[in-house]
């Protein structure tokens, strides 16, 4: 069954800049969950159409991992669709408004694992939720931090 978490936050800096926030690994692990790291499947990091990361999480031992692909790409939107324990896609787009732009973040996946979807959704479901919404605030921290330094 498949799931979809969606959040939004109004953030006061460009639509540009806030889609470099989430273009940029170098911005992005500024407001990324410190226990998830993103790394690129090949040599550089890239958001264009059919390009290749990983999303690790840094549990010791077991360090789950979702290999994505960049599966739309246009201005101001980046969607990656991921297998491994999840199965969906994570789509980030920016909306430009009058004092800003408003930041759409839309998590759709299912847990194919019976087990594995019976703890998440017993155990993580809400915890994902308030940490997607932390995540954003980040965002937001990070790209008005960066619109005010232009």
């Amino acid at each position: 069954m498949t799931q979809v978490f969606e959040q939004s936050i109004q953030i006061n800096a460009t639509a540009a800049i806030v889609e470099r926030c989430i273009t940029d690994l170098a911005l992005m692990s500024r407001w990324l969950n410190p226990v998830l790291r993103c790394e690129p499947a090949g040599e550089i990091w890239s958001t264009d159409l059919g390009s290749q990361s990983r999303f690790i999480i840094q549990i010791p031992l077991v360090k789950p991992t979702l290999n994505s692909v960049v599966v739309e790409r246009r201005p101001g939107l980046v969607v990656w669709e991921f297998q491994g324990f999840f199965q969906g896609r994570d789509r980030w787009e920016c909306q430009p408004v009058e004092k800003g732009t408003c930041l759409l973040n839309r998590f759709e996946f299912n847990v194919p694992n019976p087990l594995i979807n019976w703890g998440f959704n017993n155990f993580a479901a809400s915890w994902t939720k308030e940490d997607m919404q932390a995540q954003l605030r980040r965002l937001k921290r990070v790209a008005e931090e960066v619109q005010i330094s232009q």
